[in-house]
């Protein structure tokens, strides 16, 4: 069912792999008070056949010019874009959805912009679970968080820090912990698979004190995640277990999370904080 409300919040998606596709066409079968006005993507031509399909098609243009035309921009591109994407929106008091949270370590100034405008960034819990459990202890006082992270094989080939130490993992057999450090550290090595641990810091104590262990994993056929928290009002930890997308290196609940933190926008019930 389509949007009825006469108070429609524009929404524009900047990038249409398997995540900013899945997120179009769930704004175009119906959310409330929400309406998909325009889409941006790098080659915007192989996207036109699905786009056209579409009940309401969109209008495509360039990423400049995605702000002028919602009220919320969803950004799922790659990481190198989130800067040109996100600061002309929170300049001029608007949201901005982000996926390429790794990107923000090395933008932390857009934050700042954000407030000085009145705009606004959003992280949706995307392949993590507990962020509202983090958010919660954060409150208090938070003594140490540890992620352990587990994919295939193929999802973490060509990741800078494997090039740059020259580390082979095509063809191992048994687990293999490639990486041991903070999820700073991890943000800057694995840029397309370690979102998580950087919205685990941004939720909790930090990127410097967030301690991030990475296997690649043969044996597994999901990205794992395993978090072990520790603070003054409780210890926890959690267990994710994400199904790859059609990209290997990002899970499919990822695209859930981006429609349900939509969904949230203008629901008369909203769950979570």
């Amino acid at each position: 069912m389509k949007n009825g409300s006469s108070a429609v919040t524009r929404v524009a998606i900047a990038g249409l792999g398997p995540i900013g596709s899945r997120v179009a066409k769930a704004l175009d079968d119906g959310i409330e008070g929400l309406k998909l006005t325009a889409v941006s993507a790098e080659n915007i031509g192989k996207h036109r056949a699905w786009l056209e399909q579409l009940d309401e098609m969109p209008a495509a243009m360039p990423i400049e010019a995605l702000v002028d035309a919602a009220d919320i921009v969803v950004e799922c591109a790659p990481s190198r874009l989130v800067r040109s994407i996100v600061a002309p929106v929170v300049s001029r008091g608007k949201i901005a959805v982000v996926l390429s949270v790794g990107a923000l370590l090395e933008n932390e100034d857009l934050i700042g912009l954000a407030k000085a405008h009145g705009g606004q960034i959003v992280v949706p819990t995307g392949a993590l679970i507990g962020l509202d459990a983090m958010t919660a202890a954060a409150e208090g006082t938070i003594r140490s968080v540890r992620m352990i992270t587990r994919k295939p094989v193929r999802g973490l080939i060509g990741a800078p820090f494997l090039v740059q130490h020259k580390i082979e993992i095509e063809g191992i057999s048994q687990p293999l912990k490639i990486f041991e450090g903070t999820a700073r550290e991890a943000a800057k090595g694995f840029p397309a698979n370690l979102n998580v641990a950087v919205a685990l810091s941004l939720a909790g104590i930090g990127a410097d004190r967030t301690m991030v262990e990475i296997w690649a994993d043969p044996t597994v056929t999901r990205n794992t995640h395993r978090i072990e928290v520790d603070s003054d009002s409780a210890r926890f930890s959690m267990v994710i277990e994400n199904i790859p997308s059609e990209n290997p290196k990002t899970g499919l609940i990822t695209a859930l999370s981006v429609i349900a933190c939509l969904r949230k926008l203008h629901a008369p019930l909203r769950i979570g904080t």
